[in-house]
């Protein structure tokens, strides 16, 4: 069962997640929270899946939360979703530098809405190519060259980089693994030990972190 918490100031907005993912089988909402503050509470109690997060909220807003979440021991079996209400933003940009493992607009449709909140839950990023490719735009045009280096990127071996670069083209495992000729299990784990390395919290921030190292590969 996927345990997911709701963090909204728009109770009619929870209202309605409560109810799309409560009929699902195999996922269920064992909170909600009006604020970042609430949020970290709820958190702290159930110790949930994956974390629905609005970065627009009074007090303690989104992305102040999601800052807390990431340093915290306590709180990383916790995988967060931003929710929006714009594609790409600085907002957004700076979620997923901070940890975020993906985002998903207000508009999206229910079932792609349950889809993404399974993906992440399996580990993955909720990231498509087109959304990746638009990150890194962001990315080159904001950040200074003099951005805090990644720590542990001499720890990774070529291979490692190769497949971090990878990932930051926003291909899935099996469409990498397709590609260079290996198996899905094989990318999975030379990605998961970078990611352990570099201190990633989730794929997406992998791809941050690959993209303030350079490595990346222009699809």
């Amino acid at each position: 069962m996927i345990r997911v918490v709701l963090a909204d100031d728009h109770k009619l907005v929870r209202m309605g997640l409560r109810v799309l993912i409560d009929r699902e089988d195999d996922m269920t909402v064992t909170g909600e929270a009006p604020d970042g503050q609430a949020a970290l509470e709820l958190l702290r109690r159930d110790r949930p899946d994956i974390l629905l997060l609005d970065l627009r909220m009074p007090g303690m807003d989104g992305l102040e939360t999601l800052r807390k979440i990431t340093p915290d021991p306590d709180l990383g079996q916790t995988q967060v979703i931003v929710v929006t209400t714009f594609e790409i933003d600085q907002y957004v940009f700076e979620a997923l530098q901070a940890g975020a493992a993906g985002f998903i607009l207000k508009d999206t449709a229910p079932d792609e809405l349950v889809r993404a909140i399974r993906v992440v839950a399996r580990g993955e990023a909720l990231l498509s190519p087109s959304v990746t490719h638009r990150v890194v735009s962001m990315f080159k045009r904001q950040v200074a060259p003099t951005a805090a280096p990644v720590g542990g990127l001499d720890e990774l071996t070529e291979r490692e980089r190769q497949m971090v670069a990878w990932v930051t083209t926003g291909y899935s495992n099996e469409e990498i693994a397709k590609e260079l000729v290996v198996s899905p299990a094989t990318v999975r784990t030379h990605v998961s030990r970078a990611m352990v390395k570099l201190h990633a919290r989730s794929r997406a921030q992998l791809v941050v972190f690959a993209m303030r190292a350079g490595l990346t590969l222009d699809r």
